[in-house]
């Protein structure tokens, strides 16, 4: 009757308890989870596996692409017979620069000047000044400075002497020609009454110290001049100082103030001329002026009148 329960599994065997013991332990075990472990682990190692796989075949895809974009940025090894040229005279295809690698795109199409500045091309064309900054940007200020702010003028005028019975005469010259670009400038003129009793000529070389295209400005005199008139006759050394005030640049309104001697030093021959003498452009070239003089000397006192016109060069 027990061996009958026992094989069927309700009744363990008498005498043998230790083994009937066991047997119910496995059994037990075996329907607890840890009858999971080893599908599981297995299971592990084959994804482990499977991924290293993976890897060690993208590993050589990755280095042969870095070492492809390496090669195209080093340096190539040169020639160890060569190497010492290819230091002092590098070749051209040593060294693979950035602007390789650079797609090519087609440079875009240049634009005209007047497409830049959305300006009629007629406008460009009838004006020099933009023309002239198209093509170089000036340096305004130097040119400012350094750019005389007066010109070269011929003169031609009247003049007349009211301290010699009112005496007409005729006077003519040119005034500051310019040596270069420096401040140095040279003037000369010649003046008659239609009498004949009065002639004064003479030239003269200024220096102005100040930049060219002040506003104001001074320069010392020094030439030579000759003074006829029916009181006296002298002629000499002339010196003296003259103030240029530009009032509008590029000679379009001026004035200037000067005082010379002529034979300084020398009493009985001293002459001092004291000069004032203003000018006013009409058009682009031609200017009118107008010049008061007065000429003090021991032997008589005499002043004049002049009106002109000027052509500036």
């Amino acid at each position: 009757m027990n061996r009958r329960l026992y094989s069927q599994g309700t009744l363990p065997l008498a005498g043998n308890s230790t083994t009937s013991r066991r047997d119910g332990f496995v059994r037990e075990r075996c329907r607890t989870p840890s009858s999971w472990f080893l599908p599981c682990l297995s299971l592990a190692l084959a994804v482990v596996s499977l991924m290293a796989a993976e890897g060690a075949i993208a590993q050589p895809l990755t280095l042969q692409r870095t070492n492809t974009i390496a090669s195209k940025t080093v340096q190539r090894k040169p020639n160890p017979a060569t190497w010492q040229e290819g230091l002092t005279h590098p070749q051209a295809g040593d060294v693979t620069t950035a602007q390789e690698l650079l797609p090519v795109v087609a440079p875009l199409p240049a634009s005209s000047p007047a497409e830049q500045l959305n300006l009629d091309p007629a406008i460009i064309e009838g004006s020099p000044v933009l023309q002239r900054w198209l093509e170089q940007v000036p340096n305004v200020q130097a040119e400012m400075q350094n750019d005389p702010g007066f010109r070269t003028r011929l003169h031609l005028g009247y003049v007349q002497v009211p301290s010699t019975d009112d005496a007409a005469g005729v006077q003519f010259g040119v005034e500051d020609v310019f040596l270069g670009r420096s401040g140095a400038t040279v003037s000369a003129d010649v003046e008659t009454t239609l009498d004949g009793d009065r002639q004064t000529y003479g030239a003269d070389l200024r220096y102005y110290v100040l930049p060219l295209g002040n506003y104001v400005n001074l320069a010392p005199v020094v030439g030579y001049r000759r003074l006829e008139t029916d009181a006296y006759t002298t002629d000499g050394l002339h010196l003296g100082l003259r103030l240029q005030l530009t009032l509008s640049r590029t000679g379009a309104a001026d004035l200037s103030v000067s005082q010379t001697w002529v034979n300084p030093g020398q009493p009985d021959e001293e002459v001092g001329i004291t000069s004032v003498s203003v000018g006013y452009a009409v058009t682009q070239q031609l200017r009118f002026s107008t010049q008061l003089q007065r000429q003090n000397a021991p032997q008589d006192k005499d002043s004049r009148v002049g009106v002109g016109l000027e052509w500036m060069l």
